[in-house]
């Protein structure tokens, strides 16, 4: 689940020091194709023997901070390569590398080195000349105290949620961060050469929750110390393990349903269970119920007659996204991923940026725009009948 390479960079025999994890969001715990090297669906900062931070001035001068830099490069400064993200998780290499909108250096986390190992979010990265690397077509500027800052051509957006990564937490207000850290209102679209107002009383200290959007990838930062409160892929597991003891029936086959293993969470099995999602019944796969007056993927659920979407439940697996531990009685509409009601209920109420200028709620295991009356139902499971 964590990054194992990163450890070697710890003294031996001490547990090493975790600043957080990126976590992408349209993953359900690894790339499709799996994880591999700098590419992974998650990312974790441990401290480095040495600072590797800077400081802006004449001279570069090595300051006591460590940055990560994040981008779609795959140049060797660039620590956590990112593509963009496809709903639904089908990516494809060749379109993403053909029609990214994500910058090649696209940002960088600095984190200090000694607690409360307070984490910053800058716009752009350094490249491999260790210059500070933007578009020609960024935005550019000399601030009143003389030094230069910029935002990147498709801009670096930062949300930080009201009241932490927990259940109570409501949306905070999506705000642009430029090159130095400075903090500004949205541009006009994401493109636009004129950049928003400066915003003085707002920092780009990341917290517990924190999302990062690159436009074409959105990334959820999560402190050592919130996912020590996370439940993990053993605690999931364990929950699904539950649900599949309790022996749940389709109500009209009576056949036992069963959630797949996490490691076969793409494949459609026998007894995997199927939900409709304007209702919340939950049945075994069946060929009926359709209508000719409604769409291909919307049926007539035979408990309740309710029309809607028909479609397979999916376990959420990335631990990262849930808010609580509590069990996964909740599934995402319309894409039937699942997961606990607090977790549900919180990303249903997110918007995340979509395109140059529109916001919209998404699933976080698969970044499929949410829809329905509240963008998640919940599931409604018949025991045995012995």
């Amino acid at each position: 689940m964590f990054s194992p390479s990163q450890e070697e960079h710890c003294a031996p025999n001490k547990e090493p020091v975790k600043y957080g994890e990126l976590v992408v969001l349209g993953y359900n715990g690894s790339l499709p194709n799996g994880d591999r090297g700098r590419r992974k669906s998650r990312f974790a900062l441990y401290k480095r023997p040495k600072a590797n931070g800077v400081k802006p001035s004449t001279v570069h001068v090595i300051s006591t901070p460590q940055a990560s830099k994040v981008g779609r490069s795959t140049e060797s400064p660039i620590d956590f390569v990112v593509t963009d993200t496809i709903s639904g998780s089908q990516n494809n290499d060749e379109t993403q590398i053909t029609q990214s909108t994500i910058s090649r250096f696209a940002c960088r986390i600095v984190c200090d080195r000694s607690p409360p190992y307070t984490a910053r979010i800058f716009a752009a990265g350094f490249d491999s000349s260790k210059n500070i690397f933007l578009g020609e077509k960024a935005a550019k500027w000399k601030n009143p105290d003389g030094h230069m800052d910029g935002l990147t051509t498709n801009g670096v957006l930062v949300m930080h949620p009201k009241g932490g990564f927990t259940e109570e937490s409501k949306p905070g207000v999506w705000r642009e961060i430029s090159v130095c850290g400075d903090v500004y209102t949205l541009r006009e679209t994401r493109s636009a050469q004129q950049r928003g107002k400066l915003v003085e009383n707002e920092t780009n200290v990341l917290q517990d929750g924190s999302l990062i959007d690159l436009c074409g990838a959105t990334l959820l930062w999560r402190t050592a110390d919130g996912l020590f409160h996370t439940p993990t892929q053993k605690h999931i597991e364990a929950l699904r393990q539950e649900i599949n003891a309790a022996r749940p029936q389709c109500p009209v086959g009576l056949n036992t349903l069963a959630f797949p293993s996490i490691n076969r969470k793409d494949v459609v099995e026998e007894k995997q269970p199927w939900a409709y999602l304007s209702c919340g019944h939950v049945h075994g796969y069946h060929n009926w119920g359709h209508r000719s007056d409604t769409e291909a993927n919307e049926r007539e659920c035979p408990m309740c007659r309710t029309i809607g979407p028909y479609v397979p439940l999916w376990l959420g697996c990335e631990a990262g996204f849930y808010v609580d531990a509590g069990p996964p009685t909740h599934a995402f509409t319309p894409c039937g991923h699942v997961c606990s009601e607090k977790s549900a209920k919180y990303w249903s109420q997110i918007p995340l940026p979509h395109g140059t200028h529109a916001f919209h709620a998404a699933c976080p295991f698969c970044a499929t725009q949410l829809s329905g009356e509240h963008n998640c139902i919940k599931l409604i499971f018949q025991g045995p009948v012995d």
